[in-house]
């Protein structure tokens, strides 16, 4: 377990969303979808709906800047009556994380078919609506959306001093911590 990580982001999910570089594409499947028929990397999400996966793994993937329309759907085939609301649910997850990349792409069932074989990975969901299937492409993160190793290390030097763990350290002086394995210079 890990502070701040949604529980839906299993450690393989993880691993991928890591691995994959800028430019990349990942495709968030509905319950109809062939997933196993067309994935790279499968990860199974049984169970749980597209907007919550959705909604926990854009708390993390940067979309990519320099793609006009970093996300996909798959469009409605001409001559079905459906009319998917479900793309206002993901409009509405997307605008909240990334407003400046709200713009959507719609591809024909085939040819989302041939993205998604492509894709670094496919998450399969049980979601039950239809056309719900969703693809992102990775962006970069930038140096000044990282947290600084120093001020990860500040924060836990003066959680730790708080607690007594300074004992007697002169300031300026590294400190290596046995109980969290960190090494912090005491300010």
């Amino acid at each position: 377990m890990l502070k701040h990580i949604p529980a839906i982001l299993t450690p393989d999910l993880l691993k991928i969303l890591m691995e994959m570089g800028y430019g990349d594409e990942i495709v968030i499947a509905d319950g109809n979808f062939p997933a196993a028929a067309l994935a790279q990397r499968l990860v199974r999400l049984d169970g749980h709906g597209v907007p919550e996966v959705l909604r926990a793994v854009m708390q993390f993937f940067p979309l990519d800047a320099y793609t006009k329309e970093p996300v996909a759907l798959m469009e409605v085939v001409p001559g079905d009556p459906a009319a998917p609301v479900i793309w206002d649910v993901y409009r509405d997850i997307i605008a909240a994380a990334e407003p400046e990349r709200c713009h959507f792409e719609f591809v024909e069932r085939f040819a989302f078919y041939e993205r998604a074989k492509r894709a670094y990975a496919v998450i399969a969901t049980g979601e039950t609506e239809i056309y719900a299937n969703i693809l992102l492409k990775k962006g970069v993160v930038l140096p000044q959306e990282r947290p600084k190793l120093q001020d990860i290390f500040i924060r836990s030097s003066r959680r730790d001093r708080s607690q007594g763990y300074e004992k007697n350290q002169p300031k300026g002086r590294e400190k290596h911590c046995s109980r969290c394995a960190f090494t912090f210079l005491w300010l």
